[in-house]
């Protein structure tokens, strides 16, 4: 019996279609919200916006883990078990690693090691490669090989994404 192709590696059980789905949904979503939150900030030596990244991130980790939750017992018709609970906070877990990258570089900055400015356009940067990477992350769980096309389409994601977080926060802030 072959291995199907969207399963992790490393993995001791297999990642379903809807988990890996799930993952991916809330690893992109993750990373727009946490540069839509960083690219407002104005830093200073003494605040450089780790609290408000790592706001977004945790509230948006347990608003999405809620929702999927709620979402998912609309479909089953019936309560989560504790487990079906523990799996959907697993899912939502991208959400929260969006977050911890940007706050390392901020925290450079805090520490007084690199300018603030500096260190939020590197966490900026930082964000939009892991989005651009996403195309990489879907390949991967479908077994299929990067090509020049998906090298494209990661830089066209980058842009999306660009244009997402332009539009939110004009619209928000």
């Amino acid at each position: 019996m072959s291995t199907p192709s969207y399963l992790s590696s490393g993995r001791r059980r297999p990642l379903s279609r809807e988990a890996a789905a799930s993952r991916i949904s809330a690893y992109v979503y993750g990373n727009i919200l946490a540069l839509a939150a960083l690219v407002p900030i104005t830093t200073t030596p003494q605040y450089v916006g780790i609290a408000i990244v790592l706001g977004t991130a945790l509230s948006t980790f347990i608003a999405h883990a809620f929702a999927e939750s709620v979402s998912q017992s609309v479909r089953s018709g019936q309560q989560l078990t504790r487990s079906e609970r523990i799996e959907e906070l697993r899912d939502s877990v991208p959400i929260l690693s969006s977050a911890v990258l940007p706050c390392l570089i901020l925290l450079t900055a805090w520490l007084g090691w690199i300018e603030p400015r500096t260190a939020q356009i590197l966490a900026e940067i930082t964000v939009l490669i892991r989005i651009g990477s996403t195309i990489f992350v879907v390949r991967r769980l479908q077994g299929r090989r990067p090509t020049t096309r998906t090298v494209v389409t990661a830089v066209g994601l980058a842009l999306i994404a660009t244009v997402v977080v332009v539009v939110k926060v004009v619209l928000t802030h």
